[in-house]
């Protein structure tokens, strides 16, 4: 493999985080990105775009990197691989509302390659996905953000989406919590290797596909929700819900314990947690409340794109964000 699929893929990833980026500011009509561009010493770098204070989101990171590095001892032993050196590069975002009634939304698109001391290519992969965790549950957005992902899918298999859907319920679970899931889900995939029915041009589209589709999937539920009324019961179970978020991210999050614990840049690994959270002890939510009916969901994982919505609406949302 040349570097020009690399520098594809780069350029790429950057059009991206331009594309989101500008999306999201022009939904919250009022802040903006701030970019922080650092290197890191081994090789590499990368930029850091984060959002705060705004009429909408209240903190969010957008953040692109493309490092490098020698294969060390620790990489052997939490990841699982062998070689020399390795490259990544990759886009990895998480948007916290500040009103209640909007979701929290995580997504990242990362491509990995393993080189031996020849410099030759003995390993390469795909992985990402993107996973929505809301406060309060609407069942038609959810149906939206799943079926904009599965639309975008099927083209490439029409088992893929059942698969990929299923690993990131698995994933994204607070397994300390009975298996509570962080969110409704999204899809999630890890080392998807170029074969000879799927080869890395078509892993690509692959990526690009699932990276393109995600304003779609959820500027509409954004624009839907964020003008709707809330008081301090909402804020205090969004903040409860938070720190399920953070739970997740610190104890259970494999990105985000394995760049902690091999000095990756702390700044831009805990961009994901909210600005505020809440741990109240063994708090229960009432009997048939709308915050019981959310934790219901987040205990049983279903199938989201067999529901019925007016499809039409969404549509017409999506088109005009």
């Amino acid at each position: 493999m040349t570097n020009s699929f690399k520098d594809k893929w780069i350029e790429y990833i950057h059009d991206l985080q331009n594309k989101i980026c500008d999306g999201l500011s022009n939904e919250d009509g009022k802040a903006k990105f701030i970019e922080d561009l650092w290197e890191r010493p081994e090789g590499g770098g990368g930029k850091t775009r984060v959002i705060t204070n705004g009429n909408v989101f209240e903190k969010g990171g957008v953040n692109t990197s493309v490092v490098s590095g020698d294969v060390t001892d620790t990489m052997r032993k939490q990841l699982g691989i062998d070689g020399d050196k390795w490259f990544a590069c990759g886009l990895s975002l998480v948007i916290h509302p500040k009103n209640p009634y909007v979701p929290t939304v995580h997504a990242n698109w990362r491509y990995f390659e393993l080189y031996d001391k020849d410099g030759n290519i003995i390993d390469q992969w795909f992985g990402g996905g993107s996973d929505l965790t809301p406060y309060y549950l609407f069942e038609e957005d959810v149906k939206h953000f799943h079926q904009t992902l599965k639309n975008v899918i099927d083209p490439f298999g029409s088992d893929l989406h059942k698969r990929y859907k299923k690993w990131c319920d698995e994933y994204f679970s607070n397994t300390h919590r009975n298996n509570e899931t962080r969110g409704v889900g999204g899809v999630f995939y890890d080392h998807l290797n170029p074969t000879p029915s799927f080869d890395i041009e078509k892993l690509f589209a692959f990526q690009q596909a699932n990276g393109n589709a995600f304003l779609q999937g959820y500027l509409p539920i954004v624009n839907k929700r964020k003008n709707t009324a809330y008081g301090e019961r909402e804020i205090n179970w969004q903040e409860i819900r938070r720190g399920r978020y953070v739970e997740f991210n610190l104890i259970h999050d494999r990105g985000t314990i394995f760049g902690l614990k091999t000095g990756g840049r702390t700044e831009s690994i805990l961009m994901s947690l909210p600005p505020r959270a809440r741990w109240a002890y063994d708090y229960t939510p009432e009997k048939g409340t709308e915050e019981d009916k959310l934790l219901q969901i987040c205990l049983h994982p279903k199938d989201w794109t067999t529901i019925d919505i007016d499809e039409n609406e969404w549509a017409r949302k999506a088109n005009s964000c």
